[in-house]
């Protein structure tokens, strides 16, 4: 008989070695991460040996980490001088929200011709078509729930195309359209609105729903301006040690 061999993962001390692709991974989502979270600000500049220190890495999953993230738009190479987290450039945002009010409206005005409804639709109204008492009020599970609404409502369309292009938008906006939640009452003013536009949805009313829909998102887009401006601040503020209050 032949004697078992270990698995292809080399064991050591009880553990198995992270391949340099799963430490790829593991750098990039833990890098975006703290981009989203501003543990890493707009602006701010590291080294490739930094990030390889911190992640207990090679540079060389490192590097393939941060060239995803070039590529998604997240850091910016800068050549001789190391990596820098992209600065926020709100026309971008302001151009890529104006996507995204397009591929929503026009994805429920297809579901309101569409005949027969969503199975979608249904999960949307056990989340969102709920009594008060049984609202969720964790901001960042409402956070995601959010996004997974607009998500849901642009899939239920039935067009796999434009679904795929809208969730390339919703990854891009993410880092700030999230702070929209910092503000307790967003919770359920979330909940209020969901629920209008799902409801003129199911009722067919197309140009209600459609005019709920983007003044919602308007909404939302102004709010996140102001909030962004403001962490960012205020985390610089704090990194900087300046605790004096605000004139």
């Amino acid at each position: 008989m032949n004697e078992m061999r270990p698995p292809l993962a080399v064991l050591r001390g009880g553990k198995a070695r992270e391949t340099g692709e799963n430490l790829a991974e593991r750098t990039y989502q833990r890098l975006k991460q703290e981009i989203f979270d501003f543990h890493l600000l707009p602006g701010d500049r590291f080294s490739e040996n930094e990030v390889a220190e911190r992640m207990a890495a090679s540079r060389t999953p490192v590097r393939e980490a941060l060239y995803r993230l070039q590529r998604e738009g997240y850091v910016d190479v800068l050549y001789r001088s190391g990596w820098q987290v992209t600065p926020f450039d709100f026309r971008f945002y302001e151009e890529i929200y104006d996507l995204r009010i397009i591929l929503e409206l026009e994805a429920v005005k297809r579901i309101c011709e569409h005949q027969n409804s969503s199975p979608l639709l249904e999960d949307l109204k056990r989340i969102w078509l709920v009594a008060p008492a049984e609202r969720l009020a964790d901001p960042a599970t409402v956070s995601r729930l959010d996004e997974r609404f607009h998500e849901m409502l642009v899939e239920a369309a039935g067009n796999r195309e434009m679904a795929r292009i809208h969730h390339d938008i919703t990854e891009r906006i993410r880092i700030i359209r999230r702070l929209d939640f910092t503000k307790k009452p967003r919770v359920e003013a979330t909940y209020l609105e969901h629920g209008k536009i799902l409801r003129a949805i199911l009722q067919r009313r197309s140009d209600q729903a459609r005019m709920l829909l983007k003044s919602h998102i308007e909404e939302s887009r102004a709010e996140v301006r102001k909030i962004t401006l403001h962490m960012l601040h205020s985390a610089r503020q704090e990194l900087a040690g300046n605790t004096e209050p605000d004139a």
